[in-house]
C-alpha cells in the first residue's frame, strides 16, 4: 500500500510525496534524511496523507496534488482533520 502525503514545513511551505510507511519518512524528513527541500525547513508535521493501491496511481496523485494552490492543499489537509 502506497501513501501520498503532504508535510508542512516551520516556514509554512508545504511539500508533497510518496511512501510506503507515512511515520518513517516524516520521521526522515525531520532527521535531515527526507530531502533537500525539508533539511533546512525542519521540524515538519504531516497534514494529509491518502492511501493508494499502487505506486503508479500515488505517483499521479502526487503530480494532481502539486499543481493545487496552497489554499487548496489546505483545504485537503482540513478535510483528514
Amino acid at each position: 500500500m502506497w501513501h501520498v502525503y503532504i508535510i508542512e514545513c516551520k516556514d509554512s511551505k508545504m511539500y508533497t510525496g510518496i511512501t510506503t510507511n507515512t511515520d518513517r519518512r516524516v520521521t526522515e524528513h525531520n532527521s535531515g534524511h527526507g530531502g533537500r527541500f525539508t533539511r533546512c525547513r525542519r521540524p515538519v508535521k504531516l497534514v494529509y496523507s491518502q492511501r493508494v493501491s499502487n505506486r503508479s496511481n500515488a505517483l499521479k496523485r502526487e503530480a494532481e496534488i502539486k499543481k493545487l494552490s496552497r489554499s487548496e492543499k489546505l483545504g485537503l489537509a482540513g478535510e483528514t482533520a
